[in-house]
């Protein structure tokens, strides 16, 4: 009797394993299930590709290369995203290459768009069916007239969701990268040094954060600070939107922590990403768009 039980508890040992072997466990890891007609035991997909073979960009000056070359100017060749400059080693040629970069990358940001323009320039970018889209949009929805004009949390969310619904209606599979929005207090700080920057400042770029320049007075520091905190806000919105999606990867803050110093700001207007700074970027998107668990 007592051999007979163990032979019972072994056989039903061996259909536990099987069950479980064929109904295999999900880890939590962003792993797919197994395409159909691959057998119970083979292997699961990774839901995120390290190496998309298409990048199509969306987002505002910095992805444009704006004063990174000429005064007031688009220089998109050196757009961290897309662009073709060997300094910068843009995203698009460390993925695909200098050829398939100038020929499957598509740059579909503008100068002072803000957030309510990114359903638009997706559209645009799902025309392409790309295997990765990158977002880096934000900035000019802190950088208004005032403090009390910058876009409220409500509607930055409502675009940005509206935004992945239009890629996602189309392209259910593409990958989209999401950069946070720069710290602009830390670059109003590193700026103000400079004269000739503070005087194109005054032609109206970003004066929420970067208005009267030299103006320390605790009005003035709070104005700011309010800004700042917008900035802060919008990120979280960033994450907690790209989170909902299996395909989606914010860069964790990466572009807001990072510490750009006069080597990276334009030497224009001492607010925008010069060349070096665009090549930073580069390499802070194509880290977190490679990395194996982020």
């Amino acid at each position: 009797m007592r051999k007979r039980s163990h032979r019972v508890r072994a056989v039903l040992a061996v259909v536990a394993a099987v069950l479980l072997g064929a109904a295999g466990c999900d880890d939590g890891a962003g792993s797919a299930p197994a395409p159909a007609g691959t057998g119970a035991g083979a292997a699961r997909l990774p839901v995120w590709d390290r190496s998309p073979d298409s990048i199509a960009a969306v987002g505002d000056s910095i992805t444009r290369g704006f004063d990174a070359c000429t005064v007031l100017s688009d220089c998109p060749e050196v757009s961290w995203a897309t662009g073709s400059d060997a300094k910068v080693d843009s995203l698009a040629v460390r993925l695909l290459g200098v050829t398939g970069a100038a020929e499957r990358s598509w740059n579909y940001a503008v100068t002072g768009a803000r957030m309510a323009d990114l359903p638009g320039q997706m559209e645009q970018a799902v025309s392409r069916r790309p295997q990765l889209v990158t977002v880096m949009v934000g900035a000019n929805d802190a950088c208004r007239a005032s403090a009390s004009a910058m876009t409220p949390l409500a509607g930055f969310r409502a675009d940005f969701t509206e935004a992945l619904r239009t890629l996602r209606s189309a392209l259910p599979k593409t990958q989209v990268y999401v950069a946070s929005v720069p710290n602009l207090k830390r670059l109003w700080s590193q700026g103000r040094t400079n004269q000739l920057g503070k005087q194109v400042w005054k032609l109206g770029i970003c004066p929420s954060m970067l208005g009267d320049a030299d103006d320390l007075t605790s009005a003035a520091m709070l104005r700011r600070d309010s800004v700042q905190q917008r900035v802060v806000e919008y990120n979280q919105v960033l994450r907690e939107v790209c989170a909902k999606d299996r395909r989606c990867r914010f860069d964790g803050n990466a572009v807001y922590d990072y510490r750009f110093g006069t080597d990276q700001l334009s030497h224009w207007d001492w607010f925008h990403p010069s060349k070096d700074g665009q090549a930073r970027l580069a390499e802070i998107a194509y880290r977190r768009i490679t990395a194996g668990n982020p």
